[in-house]
Order: structure tokens, then sequence, then C-alpha cells
């Protein structure tokens, strides 16, 4: 696997581009999301569940989805 080396270039490999997030909506409500970086989720404060982010992909499953 071919991981950034330096802390710059993971945070610029993880980002999500800003005109992506304004389309997603949950899947299961279809309200806006909140992008956590840190944790490299989106959050669904309406159905209570973070989506996933993987190698900058956001996984919109709600079988994938972590209970919040």
């Amino acid at each position: 696997m071919n991981e950034p080396s330096t802390p710059r270039e993971k945070s610029e490999s993880a980002r999500i581009d800003p005109r992506l997030l304004e389309i997603l909506v949950c899947p299961l409500t279809k309200t806006t999301l909140e992008y956590d970086a840190d944790r490299q989720e989106l959050i669904s404060r309406a159905a209570n569940l973070a989506y996933p982010i993987r190698d900058g992909i956001p996984i919109m499953l709600p079988d994938e989805a972590r209970k919040i």
C-alpha cells in the first residue's frame, strides 16, 4: 500500500471536494450532511449515522454507517 509519508500529504489526500459535499445528502433522510475531517466521516444528524469516507470516497450505504 502506498501511504502518504508526511502529515501534509495525508491531509491533502484525505480532503473531500466541497462541491461534492453540496450535493450529497443522507440516503435515508435526504437531509444535508456534516463533514468530520478528523474522523473522515459524513454525519447525518437526522439519521444519527456517520458514513465513512475511504480513500476520499464517501461510502453512502446505511449498512456501512456507524451509529452515533
